[in-house]
């Protein structure tokens, strides 16, 4: 015969496992924050990872080492022609053009006749000259034969000291007449009075542009009528922004693009940084020498300027590698197996998905490249 427990005892046992399930439970919950604990420990910039955690595998290491590596900066540029190999020509005087013997394209020197123009003006100073030359032969004449009678002592001192003087005068009107004529190219030995100037080419270069009309009568406030240009060497202005004035002190070297030429890359040099930052573009002028043999280059044309380093060796990084908290840059460096430690670098440009270190970081030190902002997370 069974016997059946009482109905209180059966509501103790019930208690008593419904308690046990519940400690379960409890220990079971409790557990999972020590199963984290175990992945990880953090000591101040430092975290260490157990080999076996599941964190350890999202983490890619790689092993830098310093690379050759060729800094580059491209910006827009323009075509300029270097002055000191660039003329506007403009008449001296006002007059009227009674010849020319200029065309478009033609090759000068500074012995090329460009066009010849009637003056008042020159005439005017023919005039002078003239008159300096008649007084100076008058004045020596005088002074020779104020000698000549002092010889024989027909005259005084005081008479040949005058003579002497005047003469001294006249010489130095005739030299600074002279000098006014030859200033304009002209010969005063072959000079006549009435005689047209002659205006030549300033510099040997191209009649690049020519604006001469026989007949035309030229003002003395007006542009000039023909330019001289020499552009088998030419500037190329670039435009450098401020910020990136510090990477092209090191550069030596510029290859100029040109868009409408794509195939074509033309070799320059920098030749000058200007001083003065544009205040609007907060950018500086660097001029580069370029030669020009074939006249590719026109003055005036935009072109593309891609400043080009000596190679020099350089440690980079993935991009992914670089993590950065509160404007501070930085990668994690492994140490020693599990054992990551956050370590700040300066970097520099960028090349492709690699960005350059200039300090904080060593060839042949192992890092985080991929998965970094797990070990941020951690922390």
């Amino acid at each position: 015969m069974a016997i059946t427990p009482p109905v209180h005892l059966l509501h103790m046992k019930q208690i008593v496992r419904y308690t046990g399930i519940a400690a379960m439970m409890a220990a079971c919950h409790s557990k999972q924050p020590a199963t984290d604990s175990q992945e990880y420990t953090i000591q101040g910039d430092t975290i260490t990872v157990q080999q076996q955690a599941a964190l350890q595998h999202k983490l890619k290491l790689v092993t830098i080492t310093a690379r050759p590596y060729q800094l580059q900066l491209q910006t827009a540029g323009t075509v300029k022609a270097i002055p000191t190999q660039y003329a506007e020509i403009a008449p001296p005087f006002p007059g009227r053009i009674l010849r020319s013997f200029t065309r478009l394209g033609m090759t000068v020197t500074p012995a090329t006749p460009l066009f010849e123009i009637s003056s008042p003006d020159f005439i005017e100073a023919q005039k002078q000259y003239f008159q300096a030359r008649s007084q100076y032969q008058l004045a020596q004449q005088t002074f020779n034969r104020q000698q000549d009678l002092m010889k024989h002592g027909v005259t005084s001192q005081k008479d040949l000291e005058e003579a002497g003087t005047a003469f001294d005068i006249a010489k130095k009107e005739l030299e600074n007449a002279t000098a006014g004529i030859r200033i304009f190219k002209a010969v005063p030995e072959k000079l006549s009075l009435g005689q047209p100037l002659t205006v030549y080419a300033p510099i040997r270069g191209e009649i690049i542009d020519n604006k001469i009309v026989v007949g035309q009568f030229i003002k003395d406030d007006a542009a000039s009528v023909a330019t001289v240009a020499e552009l088998s060497d030419v500037w190329v202005a670039g435009q450098v922004k401020e910020k990136d004035l510090r990477l092209i002190k090191t550069l030596d070297a510029c290859e100029i693009a040109i868009a409408a030429l794509p195939e074509k890359h033309i070799k320059g040099n920098i030749y000058h940084i200007n001083e003065i930052v544009d205040e609007e573009t907060r950018s500086v002028q660097v001029l580069i020498a370029c030669s020009n043999a074939d006249h590719t280059l026109k003055p005036g044309m935009y072109v593309t300027v891609d400043f080009t380093a000596t190679p020099t060796k350089a440690v980079m990084v993935p991009a992914k590698a670089l993590l950065q908290l509160n404007e501070q840059s930085f990668v994690f460096v492994c140490t020693a197996p599990g054992k990551y430690i956050r370590r700040s670098v300066t970097t520099g440009s960028t090349s492709g998905n690699e960005v350059v270190i200039t300090a904080g970081l060593q060839g042949g030190e192992q890092i985080v490249a991929e998965g970094g902002f797990y070990l941020l997370e951690a922390k």
